[in-house]
C-alpha cells in the first residue's frame, strides 16, 4: 500500500499528546521511585518510525529532564527482538504481531502497545530461472527463511494453503539478509522475503514476488516487557507519544522519511521507495483490527501444526494486546 498523506497526518501530533494523556502522563512529569536509569529500544530497518525516532532524538531530549539516557539496539528480525526483550537487554521491540503472539504463548512475558505500520513486508521470492512460479512449485525445493518472524509464519500458511508443509521443503534457516544472499547465490531455490532485502531483491537481481496476500502480513506492532509496563506506566506513555511524533513527522515529509532509512539500511533509495510504496504509516492506536488479524494467524498456525492443539490462540491474543497506552482520548 503507498505511503499515504491523508488527513490522518494532520492529527498525528494531536494523537501524540493522547497518548500520552491516555497512560496518565504529561511530558516532564515527575517519576515514581525505582526510575530506570536508561530507557533500551530496538531499532530496525522493518520499521521506519523507529529509524526516524532514533535520528531525530526526540526520545533523549523528553528523558533527559528525568536523567534517563536512551540505548538504541539493532534488531534484524522480529525474532532477534524477542530474543531481546526475553532476556531483558531491551525494554521496547518491534515485531510482526502474529510473531509476538508466538512467543506470548511460548512464554515471553510481552505486551503489544502500539502500532509502527501496516505493511505488505514479505513475501514468497525467487530468481529469474528457477521455473517457481506458485507455492506447489515448492515441493523438494530449498527456501531461505527466519524462523519465528513473518516471513516464515506466512511461508508455512501459504504451504498450508497450497496443501503441503515444511516437511516437503527444504528450509534453510537464515536471518533475513543472509537469505537474499543465498537466493543470490543460488544456494536456495526461493526466500521468504522481507523489506527493504526484498526490494533490493526486486531491483538488483529482478527477483519474481511469485507469492503475495497483502493480507497475511501481521501488523507492525512495538512490544514491552510486561513488568516494564506494569512498573513505569509514564514512561511507556512518554515513549509512545515519542513514537507519534516521528511518525507523524515521517507522514508529512515523505522525502525525509526515505533519505533516512537509506542511510539507515545502506540501500539505495530507489529499494527504499519501493518499500515504503507496500507501507502504510496511517494507524497507530493498537487494538480490536489489530487482535483480529494476530488471532488469524494464529489460528492458522494452530492448524498447521506449528503451535500446540491446545494453545489458547485468543486467550493469548488477548493478553498481548494492551490498548491503554495507544488509544486516544475521546473527543
Amino acid at each position: 500500500m503507498p505511503l499515504l498523506l491523508s488527513r490522518r497526518a494532520l492529527l498525528a501530533a494531536a494523537l501524540a499528546s493522547g497518548i500520552a494523556a491516555a497512560a496518565g502522563v504529561l511530558p516532564g512529569a515527575a517519576l515514581a521511585a525505582g526510575t530506570p536509569s536508561e530507557v533500551r529500544l530496538d531499532y530496525a530497518y522493518y520499521n521506519p518510525v523507529s529509524l526516524v525516532l532514533k535520528e531525530k532524538g526526540w526520545l533523549e531530549e523528553e528523558l533527559k529532564k528525568d536523567g534517563i539516557a536512551v540505548r538504541w539496539v539493532l534488531s534484524l528480525g522480529s525474532n532477534k527482538a524477542l530474543e531481546f526483550l526475553n532476556a531483558g537487554g531491551i525494554d521496547f521491540g518491534s515485531t510482526a504481531g502474529a510473531a509476538a503472539l508466538i512467543a506470548r504463548i511460548n512464554g515471553n512475558p510481552i505486551k503489544s502497545v502500539y502500532v509502527y505500520s501496516k505493511p505488505e513486508w514479505t513475501a514468497l521470492v525467487t530468481r529469474p530461472g528457477t521455473g517457481i512460479a506458485s507455492v506447489a512449485d515448492l515441493r523438494g525445493k530449498r527456501i531461505a527463511v527466519t524462523r519465528g518472524t513473518d516471513p516464515h509464519i506466512f511461508l508455512v500458511r501459504a504451504l498450508a494453503e497450497a496443501g503441503l508443509s515444511d516437511r516437503d521443503v527444504k528450509l534453510v534457516l537464515l536471518q533475513h539478509q543472509d537469505g537474499r544472499l543465498a537466493l543470490e547465490n543460488g544456494n536456495v531455490d526461493a526466500w521468504a522475503g522481507l523489506d527493504p532485502m526484498m526490494a533490493q531483491a526486486e531491483l538488483d537481481l529482478g527477483a519474481t514476488l511469485f507469492h503475495r496476500n497483502a493480507g497475511a502480513n501481521t501488523w507492525g506492532i512495538l512490544n514491552v516487557r510486561e513488568a516494564f509496563a506494569a512498573e513505569h506506566p509514564e514512561l511507556v506513555g512518554r515513549v509512545l507519544a515519542a513514537y507519534e511524533r516521528a511518525r507523524a513527522h515521517a507522514l508529512a515529509n515523505p522525502g525525509e522519511l526515505k533519505a533516512i532509512l537509506a542511510a539507515a539500511a545502506r540501500q539505495p533509495e530507489p529499494v527504499i521507495a519501493r518499500q515504503l510504496e507496500r507501507t502504510d504509516l496511517t494507524h497507530a492506536a493498537i487494538g480490536a483490527e489489530q487482535e483480529r488479524t494476530i488471532v488469524e494467524a494464529g489460528l492458522a498456525l494452530q492448524q498447521a501444526g506449528v503451535l500446540p492443539a491446545d494453545a489458547d490462540v485468543k486467550g493469548a491474543a488477548a493478553a498481548l494486546i494492551d490498548p491503554s497506552f495507544s488509544r486516544a482520548p475521546a473527543r
